[in-house]
């Protein structure tokens, strides 16, 4: 896109802020009796299509499709909304591996994507058809095929991919000419590096399979990440807080579901710094990933709601918003 073009989205962008949820409008739905009052509560604000009888999924399915047709209907570059999808397609490529190999069908275990769903990818699959994915896809698609047809092992096809999926991640992070787009891969690949150590010192994994695992990135040395993770979860504490994550590390001591939301109002952060950008791409992309983590507390709230969690720990539980 060019200067003038990204004026007009980011204009267009503007407008949109102002729909968005604040703090405020989280702790009201907190405060909510039910999960029907807060579903309410979003339909009134545009959430959904206005049905009264929608359910939780259907209203927040039709919310994320609204800000996929925002995005293309503004003209952001293809490249970008692939940036914005590529753990959601790397994870659809390790569930269409797991059926074709496994033969139990699950559809809930994909993501939607117009261009790698389920169908096509099991296709692709099926088919040993790699060259119709991306080059470093087809890569790791054909080499896990073959790991899992004749190990069956689902673990190490799950870091395979992963890491895959991170490295392209971090492809994308070190190519880009777009500094906003680049901050937030990296940011995503080492929060993902983070939760690998800790669950990885958790269940102990061995030394070699750590390595595997984390993916290289420009913050800290994921190899004495791994030598940490291998000794223990504390070693990893250490390293973290002397690398700078004194804050994760705070959250971690706290809880696991704590550490995910200081993850998402870490990559929050990242996106306020969007709000006085008017020639870039940072503005409409801070957008939609604030939608996004709109969507993620809306269902932490309801999903809660419905399960009987008190306010406290619902609040405990909630995301720093944008708007």
């Amino acid at each position: 896109m060019r200067d003038a073009d990204y004026i007009y989205a980011v204009a267009c962008i503007r407008a949109k802020e102002k729909t968005l949820l604040n703090d405020a409008d989280v702790q009201t739905m907190v405060g909510m009796k039910s999960e029907k009052e807060v579903l309410s509560y979003l339909t009134e604000k545009g959430w959904g299509d206005g049905s009264v009888d929608a359910d939780m999924e259907t209203v927040l399915s039709e919310e994320e499709e609204k800000q996929m047709k925002l995005l293309k209907t503004l003209g952001v570059d293809e490249k970008i909304i692939e940036t914005l999808f590529i753990q959601e397609i790397y994870h659809n490529l390790k569930a269409a591996i797991k059926e074709v190999c496994t033969g139990l069908d699950d559809s809930q275990a994909f993501y939607d994507h117009d261009k790698y769903g389920k169908n096509v990818l099991m296709q692709i699959i099926r088919e040993k058809d790699f060259e119709k994915l991306p080059e470093d896809m087809a890569k790791v698609a054909e080499k896990a095929l073959d790991l899992m047809l004749t190990t069956r092992d689902g673990q190490r096809l799950d870091i395979m991919i992963d890491r895959a999926c991170l490295d392209a991640i971090e492809k994308e992070a070190v190519s880009t000419k777009d500094k906003f787009l680049s901050d937030y891969a990296e940011t995503k690949v080492v929060i993902s590096d983070i939760k690998i150590a800790v669950r990885a010192a958790d269940t102990k994994r061995p030394l070699k399979m750590i390595e595997e695992a984390l993916a290289p990135n420009r913050k800290f040395d994921v190899k004495k990440l791994a030598a940490a993770a291998a000794t223990s979860r504390e070693a990893v504490y250490e390293f973290l807080s002397r690398a700078g994550f004194g804050q994760a590390v705070d959250a971690l001591k706290d809880s696991f579901s704590a550490f995910e939301k200081w993850c998402d109002d870490h990559v929050m952060s990242t996106l306020m710094n969007q709000k006085t950008n008017i020639q870039s791409s940072g503005p409409i992309v801070a957008f939609f990933l604030a939608k996004q983590n709109e969507i993620r507390t809306a269902r932490i709230i309801m999903t809660a709601k419905a399960n009987g969690f008190s306010d406290d720990v619902i609040s405990e539980r909630v995301r720093k918003m944008y708007g």
